[in-house]
């Protein structure tokens, strides 16, 4: 019965997370769409300042638990600047929690709501979230052969026509490396070896494509480059070799003492701009980073092992970053759920905003494809554009 017990708390660790993130989804998809309603006859900047801003609320409330919550140990090493950059972010990727790890650098530089993410296809589906990246300036890509290099280009272009502040979030690699999926890694390694590059051992082989239209759309916007490595300490098994990164629920589930982050900021100038060129750069960056994680895991030193080289620095987030939001997320949704008419307005924000979101972006994708432009040629009037969205999400509320 005790040892019943004890596994049923270990569980209500990673619920009682979840349910609050995942409760919060419809309150925080009426505040945005109240605010499209409210900003439709403004400028975009203006709707684009406020977005930033409810997003970094959300987000906050997220690393509430994630940082807060499961008292995670977050080693800096390399240099992150204390002031917000217009970048691109380009990391390793072996876990859900990968892009939470963007959230917990930006978050350092009062950048949390400019974060814009690159994300697989199939993502867009999710319900709220999908279409709500997409608004926030999140571009869905597909792989190879079917990327559309053209639409990804034409969204940069519009944002950074706008202004808009960019914390641009890429995973070169394309999907997540993990230690037991042989058949991914000897594939990957297979596609090295047939371009004539070096074999990784800890990262997968990156992909060009999406690094290259992003640094060419903006590079005339761009401060920066930070090209960042991760670890999470506690990865490995019995035998000291490495295993499959935490999920969001493990880590939940305080089952990460530490994580391990190393960041190098690359000025624009020492970048090459033509493709081939950038291929090979970035080939280079992960070699780099393949040689920090094997320091990390197989380092024959067991004094170097779990750390990356150099020095490194405990940042610790304070409650006051982000608390606030989570009282504030969570008393709104509270006091919603505790009507009858609120009730109602939560379920039916979560049937019909996740049902309006996928019509939504099947007609953009029957936009795309029937024409072969962005939503922004088809509307030149970009405030048009937003208007329309706007009437479709009041339908939600």
């Amino acid at each position: 019965m005790l040892l019943s017990l004890v596994l049923h708390m270990h569980s209500v660790r990673c619920v009682l997370p979840a349910a609050v993130l995942l409760g919060a989804a419809p309150t925080y998809v009426l505040a945005w769409g109240a605010w499209r309603l409210l900003s439709a006859l403004l400028p975009s900047r203006f709707y684009q300042a406020v977005d930033d801003r409810l997003y970094c609320v959300y987000q906050s409330m997220v690393l509430f638990f994630f940082e807060n919550y499961t008292g995670v140990q977050i080693l800096l090493y390399g240099d992150l600047p204390k002031n917000k950059e217009n970048i691109i972010y380009l990391a390793n990727h072996q876990s859900t929690v990968d892009w939470i790890i963007a959230d917990i650098l930006a978050v350092r530089q009062n950048a949390l709501g400019h974060v814009r993410y690159v994300l697989k296809d199939g993502l867009k589906w999710l319900p709220l979230y999908g279409c709500y990246f997409s608004q926030h300036g999140g571009i869905y890509v597909k792989r190879s052969a079917k990327f559309n290099e053209n639409q990804m280009r034409k969204k940069l272009q519009r944002y950074i026509s706008a202004g808009t502040p960019m914390y641009l979030v890429i995973f070169p690699e394309g999907t997540r490396y993990n230690p037991e999926l042989t058949k991914v890694i000897s594939a990957s390694q297979a596609f090295a070896a047939q371009e004539g590059l070096p074999i990784l051992k800890h990262v997968l082989t990156p992909r060009i494509k999406a690094t290259h239209v992003a640094f060419d759309s903006m590079k005339d916007y761009l401060d920066a480059v930070y090209d960042v490595t991760v670890a999470f300490e506690g990865s490995v098994d019995d035998k000291g070799q490495r295993k499959e990164a935490p999920s969001m629920a493990e880590f939940l589930c305080k089952e990460c003492p530490k994580i391990h982050i190393h960041i190098d900021r690359i000025d624009k100038k020492n970048i090459p701009e033509e493709q081939v060129s950038m291929k090979r750069w970035l080939h280079e960056r992960f070699e780099i980073k393949d040689k920090l994680l094997i320091e990390f895991y197989d380092s024959p030193d067991p004094e170097r092992r779990n750390k990356f080289p150099g020095e490194s620095v405990n940042s610790k987030l304070s409650l006051k970053k982000t608390l606030p939001s989570f009282l504030i997320l969570s008393g709104l949704t509270a006091g919603l759920l505790m009507t009858e008419a609120g009730r109602k307005l939560y379920v039916k924000t979560w049937i019909y905003g996740t049902l309006i979101g996928c019509l939504w972006i099947i007609s953009r994708g029957a936009a795309y494809s029937g024409r072969g432009a962005s939503p922004e040629a088809l509307c030149p009037d970009a405030g048009l554009t937003r208007k329309c969205c706007v009437l479709t999400q009041a339908s939600t509320v």
